[in-house]
């Protein structure tokens, strides 16, 4: 488990690997693989649940220390493989960033490419393996650590996707929001301009796979 006081560790080793996930056998630590652009690899694990009737999508306010995107809302948990470990291993992240244990396996939904260029001197490129977890346990029952992120919040379902499809003449929402420093939980009004921008429609999609799986969908992808 990383340190408490760190966003991320610039020396972190990742593999190197083709767009097409081949691995090149070569490593280098993070800060210089996200300087020269090279391809490596992700998690991404979306949280959805139900509380009675009302679905839920849960996202994260990244830390203020992150090299890429501070601020900006973005998948539950997200995290970088390190050098040699597998999806599997990688899940440890869901611990550490929010502090629950998963009671169920997470439901692969697929792998999506991205390239991003949030700052100068930042150039990441990923391939993001994608999975959903539902988990319908009340927000104040998880412990983010406030190194990883801000807060945790939890996004009524069907607004977030009115929002995000610009349906109706909707432009913000209210999500309840888990403090990572206090641990209190207050509410957050949410607009488009606070998420990640991607030119994929990521979170839209992430939202309408959320919905169909919490709907019984037994064939997903994203």
């Amino acid at each position: 488990m990383r340190p408490a006081n760190e966003a991320q560790d610039p020396a972190e080793l990742f593999d190197i690997v083709a767009t097409d996930g081949t691995p090149s056998g070569r490593t280098k630590p993070r800060a210089a693989v996200h300087r020269d652009g090279d391809w490596h690899r992700a998690i991404h694990v979306w949280i959805a649940g139900l509380e009675g009737n009302e679905a839920f999508l849960l996202m994260q306010r990244r830390a203020a220390g992150k090299d890429t995107w501070p601020g900006r809302l973005d998948i539950t948990v997200g995290g970088h493989l390190r050098a040699g470990e597998t999806c599997a291993e990688a899940f440890r992240e869901i611990e550490e960033e929010i502090g629950i244990v998963p009671v169920a396996a997470p439901r692969f939904l697929g792998i999506r490419r991205a390239v991003g260029e949030s700052q100068p001197g930042i150039r990441d490129r990923e391939l993001q393996e994608v999975y959903l977890l539902r988990d319908d346990r009340p927000l104040a029952a998880y412990r983010p650590n406030s190194a990883e992120l801000e807060s945790l919040l939890r996004l009524p379902l069907g607004e977030l996707l009115d929002l995000l499809g610009g349906i109706g003449a909707r432009t913000q929402i209210q999500a309840p929001t888990l403090d990572a420093a206090t641990l209190t939980v207050t509410t957050t009004t949410i607009g488009v301009a606070d998420f990640i921008p991607t030119v994929d429609c990521y979170v839209y999609r992430a939202a309408i796979a959320a919905d169909l799986a919490l709907g019984g969908a037994t064939h997903i992808t994203i």
